[in-house]
């Protein structure tokens, strides 16, 4: 076999690559700004959650209000892009979050409301661009809902405590869950883990 079929062969497949990485891009994009007429509201209630403390130790199940602020409030408390992607259902860019490549050990939590999400242990480099965990830090504090935007199926995850967008989970992470929680970082904030 010559070179020089296959050099254009990986030329082609490289091309058509880009291609559907940029019409992703310009899909997530558009979907984000779409989604700004929409803004998640609240609704007053209670939640059980399960509380952690920054090292990472289960402190147990508490029952705790729901966050529940307006809009003014969000916007005043979250950076412009925070409030897109937590409150409108957005997207951070692939690869320009500050966690996406964070292997330092401690805990994420809702940038929100401050509920314990994601232990580093479990995060993984999954290729993406976005922080990406194989379970969550524990399945009370997170809500799967069926989301249908972008003509296809995929199952969005949002805080349990404050309803705020996080990203998306699916099918094709590593052992033992065999999911990839792709979260944005801009819903997040590492917290170190404490003694270590």
């Amino acid at each position: 076999m010559s070179d020089r079929p296959v050099s254009a062969a990986r030329r082609a497949f490289l091309a058509s690559g880009g291609s559907a990485l940029a019409l992703l891009a310009f899909g997530a994009t558009r979907w984000a700004g779409a989604a700004q007429a929409k803004t998640i509201v609240t609704k007053p209630g209670k939640v059980t959650i399960v509380r952690f403390s920054d090292a990472g130790a289960r402190l147990g199940e508490e029952t705790v209000d729901k966050v529940v602020k307006s809009e003014a409030e969000w916007r005043g408390l979250l950076s412009p892009l925070a409030f897109q992607v937590t409150r409108q259902e957005g997207t951070e860019r692939a690869g320009s979050g500050q966690y996406a490549f964070n292997h330092a050990s401690g805990l994420y939590r809702c940038v929100g409301c401050d509920t314990a999400l994601f232990d580093s242990d479990t995060k993984f480099e999954s290729g993406t661009g976005w922080p990406s965990f194989w379970q969550p830090i524990a399945k009370q504090n997170v809500i799967e809902t069926e989301d249908r935007s972008l003509g296809m199926v995929r199952t969005a995850v949002s805080c349990a405590r404050c309803d705020s967008h996080l990203g998306h989970v699916f099918d094709d992470g590593p052992k033992p869950t065999g999911l990839r929680y792709c979260m944005n970082s801009v819903a997040l904030k590492f917290v170190a883990r404490a003694g270590a």
